[in-house]
């Protein structure tokens, strides 16, 4: 297969599994990967199957940098035997499509502005809302 044939977008289905505190991981996920570099579109297609599909642009952003950062975030994945054998095949090909492109295949900007939305949308400890000259009292 040569470069000129070879379509960078892809369309994949991510698939979440019970039990987890949030009922609604597909949606979650989809709010979290909205607006993120490199994914053109994410979707809901039906509530009741927690599955979201995923539109990307291969050049800018993996499947597996996705579910990575999915797991990562705490998301349950779907591991059944089926979505591991179909997740293994699509890390191989799209590794091999990448190498053939000439394009790298590591965690890039789009890992770091993903975290950076969830970390301050969460409520945490860690932000101090006291003026600066005031932070040096307890």
């Amino acid at each position: 297969m040569d470069q000129a044939t070879q379509d960078p977008v892809k369309y994949r289905e991510i698939g979440f599994r019970s039990p987890h505190p949030d009922p609604q991981q597909a949606l979650s996920a989809m709010l979290v990967l909205t607006g993120i570099e490199g994914i053109l579109r994410v979707t809901v297609p039906d509530r009741a199957r927690n599955a979201i599909h995923v539109k990307y642009d291969l050049s800018e952003i993996s499947l597996f940098i996705i579910e990575d950062l999915l797991s990562e975030l705490g998301f349950h994945l779907d591991n059944s035997l089926l979505a591991k054998l179909k997740r293994a095949l699509y890390y191989y090909t799209e590794e091999n499509e990448l190498q053939s492109l000439g394009l790298h295949t590591g965690q890039d900007q789009s890992t770091r502005e993903i975290f950076m939305r969830c970390y301050l949308g969460h409520s945490h400890g860690c932000r101090d809302e006291r003026p600066q000259h005031w932070r040096k009292y307890l």
